[in-house]
């Protein structure tokens, strides 16, 4: 018999407005949550449900524009950080086959001075769709707001000062991708290993994504079965990324999950899907705390920092060359 899972639904409301208690109850589930199965649900996140579905209707216009306007958009120079990434360019680790999607990415705009703004390229203006550059920023804040509160929660979780992450990700190189996993007209001419996202860890701290547009999302449980991540059109779904997993020595986990084609009759509809990638600034260290290693759990990776780590996994999903 094998265990279900802990992947609960949590009020981040709670953990934001709470009480020393409530926000103590918070962090513990959380921890035990992404010590478990590295995936939780949020609710009362402040993202309204309008917002939402602003969201995801320029993300459904970007994607129906024709293919030459898109491919102003793309810029391979920037390894798919910026701007529009056309199919067949981003294969999951070790996969053969690249993944059925293309994707637009949006990065981080520093307002306040930082040094940091050089190092990052400016973001694509989508000329033909007034709203989405506006909309898509929107979004962008807050979830990069409750990325904040969450990493505090962990912070506290590992017995770390409260604000242990707050500098790291202080105009951090987050992320948020617009992703289209378009239509199959004839799935008897894609390849048999062809899928919407092959099983792959996230390569960030945590990733919090909003409203995703049909099921299909399954995350690989610890007794090696795949199990389906049902959340509400309002929810967002966080999960634990590579990096916090080398920094905490596998004590929280990066959880491997994978987007299935859904059944045939369904393969000519399409799934639309907004995740944020949060990543600290490229020169947060990633050694393993001290206090994640001990005779139980020696050291499992080498010294590295979010930047070079970034790219080398870059390079491993095809983007970069």
């Amino acid at each position: 018999m094998t265990s279900t899972p802990y992947i609960p639904c949590l009020d981040l409301g709670s953990y934001i407005n709470g009480t020393e208690q409530e926000r103590k109850q918070f962090s513990d589930e959380l921890g035990r949550a992404f010590n478990d199965s590295g995936f939780v649900t949020i609710t009362n996140h402040g993202v309204s449900q309008e917002l939402i579905d602003k969201l995801y209707e320029n993300i459904q216009a970007a994607f129906a524009l024709p293919k030459e306007t898109k491919f102003k958009y793309e810029k391979p120079e920037l390894a798919g950080q910026r701007g529009y990434t056309s199919p067949g360019k981003e294969t999951a680790k070790g996969a053969k086959t690249a993944d059925l999607k293309e994707f637009w990415q949006i990065g981080q705009e520093v307002t306040d001075g930082d040094p940091v703004k050089d190092k990052y390229p400016a973001n694509e203006v989508l000329e033909e769709l007034p709203e989405f550059n506006a909309i898509t920023m929107e979004v962008y804040k807050k979830l990069e707001d409750n990325g904040k509160h969450l990493l505090r929660a962990i912070s506290t979780y590992l017995g770390l000062p409260i604000d242990y992450f707050d500098q790291h990700v202080h105009n951090g190189n987050s992320i948020l991708r617009g992703i289209h996993y378009f239509p199959i007209e004839n799935p008897a001419l894609i390849a048999d290993d062809a899928v919407r996202a092959g099983a792959h860890e996230d390569i960030n701290l945590i990733t919090l994504l909003i409203g995703a547009s049909a099921d299909g999302l399954e995350v690989l449980t610890r007794s090696n079965e795949w199990l389906p991540i049902k959340a509400h059109h309002s929810d967002v779904v966080v999960n634990v990324g590579d990096m916090l997993q080398r920094l905490t020595n596998n004590k929280l986990r990066s959880t491997t999950h994978r987007v299935v084609n859904p059944p045939r009759e369904l393969m000519k509809t399409s799934r639309f899907s907004v995740p944020f990638f949060l990543h600290p600034r490229a020169d947060m260290d990633l050694t393993s705390l001290e206090s994640c290693i001990d005779a139980e759990h020696p050291k499992v990776y080498e010294d590295m920092t979010a930047g070079e780590y970034l790219d080398e996994r870059l390079r491993e999903i095809g983007l970069k060359k």
